[in-house]
């Protein structure tokens, strides 16, 4: 599996404006009425048949219900969903909203996450939690990417969704940075539960939501910090999975 690519050069000005541009497709700059125009998603927004533990893509031809490694090594989450592969042209818009306050692409990415919610008829739960960020790394970016996801969703399904819920003790190095097998010694016990909101997790079923899922070593880790904390049930949701290769 390829490592994430670092957060692209700064696009230039006139990059910014197209990018902002309304009634241009945000993939293709043709005229479109969407963010996102018909003819780009119908060509890169195909709802595909993933494993239900890690949403690795499965090929359409095996009887596999489960990939092999969540079969030989499960995951502790019980459910996760993707709406996309993390590549052409998602990664590229992932990476302007993610590192380059392209905000107003927030909805038109969070629509293709609706879509696979409800193709994958998913069970809703008590509360959904994005990914947090450290103190330091919020202050440099301004704000928190998959919360901005997780509010938005959750306002569209009447979901829970607090920012303040979990904790991110200390941000270590950024994981698309590292080699893949260094990444999950580099969040290991970087997250927590606010230690007073810890009866709100009690029994409760968790979606935990994050932009990208590469190795699934950051949702992994906040998967086994809920379960400790007393959820019975945690799914993560996921913009985009990084294929296997």
């Amino acid at each position: 599996m390829p490592a994430e690519p670092l957060a692209p050069s700064k696009p230039s000005v006139c990059a910014r404006l197209l990018a902002r541009c309304p009634g241009q497709c945000a993939i293709c700059r043709a005229w479109s009425p969407t963010r996102i125009c018909s003819a780009c998603l119908a060509a890169h927004a195909q709802i595909a048949r993933r494993c239900p533990q890690c949403a690795i893509r499965l090929p359409d031809a095996s009887a596999l219900s489960r990939c092999a490694q969540c079969q030989r090594h499960p995951p502790p989450l019980d459910l996760t969903i993707a709406a996309l592969d993390y590549a052409f042209p998602w990664n590229q818009l992932l990476q302007r909203y993610k590192f380059h306050q392209c905000l107003e692409l927030c909805r038109p990415l969070l629509d293709r996450l609706d879509d696979a919610l409800d193709e994958a008829q998913a069970e809703m739960p008590d509360w959904l939690l994005a990914v947090p960020l450290s103190q330091d790394r919020l202050r440099e970016r301004g704000y928190n990417q998959s919360h901005e996801l997780a509010r938005t969703l959750a306002a569209r399904r009447g979901l829970r969704c607090d920012a303040g819920l979990l904790l991110r003790l200390r941000q270590g190095q950024a994981q698309s940075s590292l080699p893949l097998p260094d990444r999950t010694a580099n969040v290991k016990h970087s997250f927590a539960v606010e230690p007073g909101r810890l009866p709100d997790l009690r029994g409760a079923r968790v979606a935990l939501l994050d932009d990208v899922m590469t190795t699934g070593a950051t949702l992994f880790e906040l998967a086994r910090v809920v379960r400790q904390a007393g959820a019975v049930h945690v799914q993560a949701w996921v913009l985009a999975r990084t294929p296997a290769q």
